[in-house]
């Protein structure tokens, strides 16, 4: 999730992305008070609209610094935020418990998964409150034990890659890359394989590997046109070229 340190940022008034996420916020308003009504129909109807919404927004909000400006965390927390709120509707959608129970404040051992009685979802919702929490060592480890434990849940593309993204907010981009190269190996068709490209590229732009880095971020380009993830590998190529 990286912002370029010392470029401007723009003013939260006039940030597009910004205004696109308050608007998804007010939207999920909107639906939850719909699930309250019991409009399943237009809940479900609304629901997939948010989350084609969601998936553009992704690859610019989940490039946030844990170090960056407050603006740049502000619109990281508000995609968590809608992130979360979307797995809360499509729990309610599919008749699941809504109850999570999350470590408070106490460590979560390898091999332990949060919710040790919970479904898939259940856990896959409780290790992604921890990474919301900046809760990022335990967060990690309840990533890790889902995908041990759920392997071919529906969820473990999301999972793999919050997992890397743990791990890359920490400045650990050896481990960052290994898990996004997992993204894009083991799940080819994931609609996070494009910002888990991206993230290659800024890893290895990091570690100063700055050949790998541009033949990540062009890939991303060529090979997702169209998409945000492919403004900011364009972005951070412009950087390079700039810093060359």
């Amino acid at each position: 999730m990286l912002l370029v340190a010392g470029c401007a940022v723009t003013p939260p008034a006039e940030d597009p992305v910004l205004i696109q996420l308050e608007e998804l916020d007010r939207r999920l308003g909107a639906i939850e008070r719909i699930l309250a009504n019991g409009s399943l129909v237009e809940l479900t109807m609304q629901v997939d609209d948010m989350q084609r919404q969601n998936a553009e927004l992704q690859g610019r909000t989940e490039s946030l610094e844990h170090s960056a400006e407050s603006t740049a965390s502000r619109q990281r927390d508000l995609y968590i935020d809608v992130d979360d709120r979307i797995q809360s509707l499509e729990r309610s959608l599919q008749s699941q418990p809504a109850a999570v129970n999350v470590l408070d404040g106490g460590a979560l051992l390898p091999g332990q998964l949060p919710v040790p009685g919970g479904s898939d979802r259940d856990n896959y919702q409780a290790a992604f409150e921890l990474l919301k929490e900046q809760r990022y060592e335990p967060a990690a480890l309840a990533f890790q034990q889902f995908l041990i434990s759920y392997p071919d849940s529906q969820l473990a593309d999301n999972a793999q890659y919050w997992l890397a993204e743990s791990f890359y907010v920490t400045d650990q981009f050896e481990n960052a890359l290994k898990e996004f190269q997992v993204v894009i190996n083991k799940h080819p068709r994931s609609r996070k394989v494009p910002d888990a490209l991206l993230k290659i590229g800024y890893s290895n732009y990091e570690l100063e590997r700055y050949d790998a880095a541009r033949t990540s971020l062009g890939m991303v380009q060529s090979e997702y046109p169209d998409t945000t993830a492919a403004r900011l590998a364009e972005q951070r190529l412009k950087r390079m070229d700039d810093e060359a």
